[in-house]
């Protein structure tokens, strides 16, 4: 179903719960998967892709159309995402790293989280980046979103998010090539 006619719908008090149980259905799974991928554990995905749709509930019938609909509501994880990721922080009392290295400890012992060793390399890599390069790196490369539509669903320009995606590949780069390369102890001698 067409997101129009899903709308369309939405503004008719009859059809307003069928429309968004589509809406839901339509877009859960894009939904749950860009949360997971920010905030690793599959409770967390869950309970913050519930308050997504629960707020796109509540505001679905101001949706001006600005963007398309898929945007708007990506736009709402996101921001859920990086509210959750910050409130844990602060939380917790806790710096950037260690916040990557709890989520790296999650995702190594959940066993839903299947890959080989390299696919673990780059998952590792992927969390050492700050919340929001994680954000850029995972639309981009995961999602295959344009950065046009990047600019849309995160409020950032164009220009900022090509610079944030490069350097999310290169700390990605280096975090997997310095883990390939062996090092030698520092008193070898020859």
């Amino acid at each position: 179903m067409e997101d129009l006619e899903i709308l369309a719908k939405f503004q008719q008090p009859a059809s307003r719960n069928l429309a968004f149980n589509q809406l839901v259905r339509k877009y859960q799974q894009k939904v749950y998967w860009h949360v997971r991928k920010m905030v690793v554990d599959h409770d967390d995905a869950d309970d913050l892709t519930q308050d997504v749709f629960i707020k796109v509930w509540k505001n679905l019938e101001n949706f001006r159309q600005d963007a398309s609909l898929f945007t708007w509501i990506y736009r709402i994880a996101t921001n859920e995402c990086l509210s959750f990721l910050q409130s844990k922080r602060r939380k917790f009392f806790l710096p950037l790293h260690d916040i990557g290295a709890e989520l790296a400890a999650k995702m190594e012992a959940d066993p839903a989280i299947a890959g080989d060793e390299i696919e673990l390399k780059l998952q590792k890599a992927i969390l050492r980046l700050p919340d929001k390069q994680r954000l850029v790196f995972n639309l981009r490369y995961y999602d295959e979103m344009p950065y046009e539509q990047m600019a849309e669903v995160t409020g950032t320009s164009v220009g900022a998010l090509k610079a944030s995606y490069h350097h999310a590949v290169r700390k990605v780069e280096e975090y997997v090539t310095a883990a390939d390369t062996p090092t030698l102890p520092s008193d070898t001698v020859d």
